[in-house]
């Protein structure tokens, strides 16, 4: 077989069994979307071990850095004098520097997959109803965006993973 056709099939048939997991048993708790994000990024980085390591470290600490911002944002009164936008922005703008410049740290360096961990988790935060609020970013439940965003991004990871080794037994002869 075809190595397009092969990575196709695996591709396609680990998807059908990652949405089983995030519609049904892993609802809630395993974000389809995320973990595409993800694994796309195995791919771009090289598909490779050391594309592992780096996508789920950095993407996990985007995530973090995410977190770590939206519990600023929850301090942030809404009267406050020069307005909560503006105040939001000064927060996002910092954190990403802060981000930004962790990439000096050598483990740290692969600062796409920390932006993709980031902008998933402000995704979550921003779009689920209610997820934006101290009681879910300093509780420890399945709510919390550093577990459940950082849970998709490993088994995302992991999908990339697998999907490249049932390819190559596909293509194998």
């Amino acid at each position: 077989m075809d190595k397009l056709t092969a990575l196709s099939l695996s591709i396609g048939g680990i998807a059908g069994v990652a949405t089983f997991l995030a519609v049904g048993p892993a609802a809630g708790i395993f974000f389809i979307w995320a973990a595409t994000i993800a694994w796309a990024a195995y791919f771009l980085l090289g598909a490779n071990q050391e594309a592992v390591v780096n996508n789920i470290t950095c993407g996990i600490f985007g995530v973090f850095m995410a977190w770590a911002t939206a519990i600023m944002l929850t301090e942030i009164s809404p009267t406050t004098m020069l307005g909560f936008p503006f105040m939001a922005a000064f927060t996002v703008c910092a954190a990403v520097i802060v981000m930004c410049l962790a990439a000096n740290i050598p483990r740290l360096a692969t600062i796409p997959c920390s932006v993709l961990g980031y902008s998933s988790t402000f995704a979550y935060l921003l779009q689920t109803p209610d997820k934006l609020n101290k009681d879910v970013l300093l509780g420890f439940s399945m709510s919390n965006p550093l577990l459940v965003i950082s849970i998709s991004f490993v088994v995302g990871t992991f999908c990339g993973v697998w999907s490249a080794q049932l390819s190559g037994k596909l293509t194998a002869k």
